[in-house]
């Protein structure tokens, strides 16, 4: 039902966009014959609204990897920086929130780790339809210059935070994790929850010893509950972990253990002296900054789709 429910979901809206079509087709041929030139402007209009929709449409069509359609994990890391790194790590976390949020896609913080001035790092679950599929571009480094608020002589630095996206997985993926292979910590949570959360060990760590894989969860009040997410997470990081290996493509998949420095980067977030986001990869550019930390990126995912997909083409 669930696999029904997803292909209604992605030929729906190809029928009814063929069928007002169809429709506006025959309304211009009726038009031409009678020389009817009222109608005119109407067709133009709907022409346009139809091709907005098709390119929107045509989008979807470029996930079609075996989780792209699937939620996700996303992971914030401040690298160098300081600082000035963990305040833009909490900017960008707050861009991805609110990019999430224009999409009526529901998001779930999962762990937190606070520092001067910002988040250290930082794990939430977005929840939507091909949420993986439309962020897994985002893995990355990404870079922010500007006249840093945190310095008294106003000079500019540069700061970098890692991005890193993994899928949801549904139980219609296998992922094999051997209860030897598991090494569980609990420990109090740290932060806001009240007198139960920091005063019980509800917080949960999980180290997979054969690959080195560690994820943390301590969002819930319930250990039982934090279990739940933080192996939800773990088989979305090996499915990632595994998925790489059989691809001979590790970098691809593990953009979190490249430097979180110079030369690295995936996009530049320039505030001074000019405002301007630039994607290296494609080349993709925007000026208004301020829309962009405001969650206005879809420009730039859009570009990394058809990227992506232009990169995969045979030549």
């Amino acid at each position: 039902m669930s696999e029904l429910k997803s292909l209604k979901a992605r030929f729906e809206p190809w029928k009814t966009l063929k069928a007002e079509f169809d429709d506006l087709a025959i309304l211009y041929e009726l038009s031409t014959e009678e020389k009817d030139e009222s109608q005119a402007a109407e067709i133009e209009r709907t022409l346009n609204h139809l091709a907005e929709r098709y390119e929107k449409q045509n989008l979807v069509e470029l996930m079609s990897g075996e989780v792209d359609k699937n939620g996700c994990f996303l992971t914030i890391h401040a690298g160098a920086g300081g600082t000035e790194s963990c305040d833009w790590s909490q900017m960008l976390y707050r861009m991805y929130l609110r990019w999430a949020e224009r999409r009526g896609f529901s998001v779930e913080e999962v762990d937190r780790l606070e520092a001067e001035g910002g988040i250290k790092s930082a794990t939430c679950k977005i929840e939507g339809a091909y949420a993986y599929g439309f962020l897994k571009g985002e893995s990355g480094v990404h870079r922010l210059v500007r006249i840093s608020p945190f310095d008294a002589n106003s000079r500019r630095h540069t700061s970098f935070a890692s991005v890193y996206l993994f899928p949801v997985l549904d139980d219609s993926i296998a992922v094999d994790i051997r209860s030897e292979d598991l090494r569980v910590d609990t420990y109090r949570s740290g932060g806001a929850g009240g007198q139960h959360v920091n005063k019980t060990d509800s917080a949960v760590r999980f180290t997979h010893l054969p690959t080195g894989i560690v994820v943390t969860c301590q969002s819930e009040r319930s250990q039982t509950m934090n279990r739940a997410t933080a192996m939800s997470m773990l088989r979305a990081r090996l499915y990632e972990y595994y998925k790489s290996e059989k691809e001979k493509d590790n970098q691809r998949f593990a953009q979190e253990k490249k430097d979180v420095s110079f030369g690295s980067q995936i996009r530049s977030y320039v505030f001074q002296p000019y405002t301007m986001v630039k994607d290296t990869r494609t080349k993709a550019e925007m000026g208004n900054i301020q829309a962009v930390m405001d969650g206005d990126i879809d420009l730039f995912i859009e570009k990394y789709l058809r990227f992506a997909q232009s990169e995969d083409s045979p030549r």
